[in-house]
């Protein structure tokens, strides 16, 4: 850890952790600053949200009884524009796992020049253990109690792990019945990622996945490979690994392996990813799928490919499953895959690694374009999007490029650094209130 990094830290009171994922994720930024040279008190203030809202709410569960809930909706920075991130669902949701996911969005945006800044947001559920009803009643309350601290012109919820598009219109029904007049014209715009008949946007399921896929294609030739020839695995199969599996099929590749939180699986000459997706939507995961053999763990890290996407959850690769990856590169599509072990024995065994600032801002890209259209009563046809999400990402990826260049930097800095670049540009028109 960089001496400016660890007394910034230590400034804001922080007990240095190194397994904290928060602090990991914090002193990447502020190593990253620290390179570009960004002044000592805008990394103060990026080193910690702006706001930390936690609530508790009771919801009544089908048998009658009454269950309390724990809610976060944490808003890391708004200087290019409302604060803007998912809403996760997740039985291990934690406030330092929210703020991590928050100071990333704030990065991301940065770094590929969208008008907002970062947030997110979370429930400690699982969500598979409730009924409909019981996850209708406990979503339109989790809403009801962040109140004012969501809007339209403010903070802007999206799909995460354990949500999905029905999800997201209870959230923005919920909202415009809660809101007065002047709010509820613009309520649909409150939420991204909601139904097609309910103000969605063409494009957005799978733009995550596209998003990496575009990053890849401006990327990976320079890297000596080719998308038309290429061997891929993929860490978890739920949107995002699925949507790039496919989507990387459709250009030739060839998906050699899979692993989720069911099992591993590996057919070298090919796994047909629709077919794949088709299966786990039915069964809930890659595990006794008949056109692949069963294998292990270990197996799956020592398959030989050109290309690992970690889609899954956080910190998935550790420094012992980053000595046995027999891949050339990395794409990151989940957020903080990889520990800082990890990273560190990646990069001394020469493993590239694609940044998931970069390689999975696909979502929050689409998510834009879906709050522009219903801010504008619009709709977009899908080619138009899918035009314009990679004239987004060939443009970022394009500038992680040529910083990585300049400052001889691995891929990760380079993608902070461009993200940094940004914020202390705008910083500097603006100044610091009052």
């Amino acid at each position: 850890m960089a001496d400016s990094s660890l007394s910034v830290l230590s400034e804001l009171g922080f007990r240095y952790d190194p397994s904290n994922l928060y602090q990991q994720v914090a002193t990447q930024v502020l190593n990253s600053s620290a390179l570009l040279g960004l002044p000592r008190h805008l990394q103060i203030i990026l080193a910690q949200p702006k706001n930390e809202i936690m609530v508790h709410y009771p919801v009544r569960m089908d048998d009658g009884t009454y269950r309390l809930f724990k809610g976060y909706r944490v808003q890391h920075n708004n200087l290019l524009g409302p604060y803007k991130g998912g809403i996760r669902y997740h039985q291990d949701v934690s406030l330092d796992d929210v703020k991590t996911l928050a100071l990333l969005m704030t990065m991301k945006c940065a770094l590929v020049r969208l008008p907002f800044g970062g947030g997110k947001g979370g429930v400690q559920v699982d969500p598979r253990k409730l009924s409909e009803d019981e996850l209708m009643r406990m979503t339109r309350r989790f809403i009801s109690a962040l109140g004012d601290n969501i809007g339209p012109s403010y903070d802007i919820p999206a799909p995460d792990v354990g949500t999905n598009a029905k999800i997201m219109g209870w959230m923005a029904d919920t909202y415009i019945n809660i809101t007065g007049r002047i709010q509820r014209r613009d309520g649909v715009a409150v939420v991204t990622g909601k139904p097609l008949p309910f103000g969605g946007s063409e494009g957005r399921e799978k733009a995550t996945g596209q998003g990496l896929v575009y990053v890849v294609e401006v990327l990976l030739p320079e890297l000596g490979i080719q998308l038309d020839s290429m061997t891929y695995s993929v860490i978890g199969f739920g949107n995002v690994g699925s949507w790039t599996a496919r989507l990387l099929q459709e250009r030739g590749s060839t998906l050699k392996t899979v692993i989720d939180h069911t099992g591993a699986i590996r057919n070298d000459n090919g796994i047909d990813a629709e077919k794949l997706a088709a299966y786990v939507a039915k069964t809930g995961g890659v595990y006794g799928y008949a056109e692949a053999d069963a294998i292990s763990e270990d197996a799956f890290y020592k398959t030989e490919v050109d290309v690992m996407v970690p889609a899954a959850l956080e910190q998935m690769v550790d420094g012992t499953k980053a000595k046995i990856i027999n891949a050339k590169v990395l794409a990151e599509g989940a957020n903080a895959p990889n520990t800082p072990d990890g990273d560190r024995i990646l990069e001394e065994r020469g493993i590239q690694v694609l940044p998931a600032i970069l390689c999975n801002a696909g979502g929050v890209t689409v998510s834009y374009f879906e709050w522009k259209q219903n801010r504008q009563a619009e709709r977009w046809a899908a080619a138009d999007i899918d035009d314009e999400l990679r004239r987004y990402m060939h443009a970022a990826a394009d500038r992680v490029k040529q910083m990585a260049r300049k400052h001889k930097c691995d891929m990760r800095t380079a993608a902070f650094s461009t993200a940094l670049e940004h914020i202390g540009e705008v910083y500097a028109i603006r100044g610091i209130f009052p």
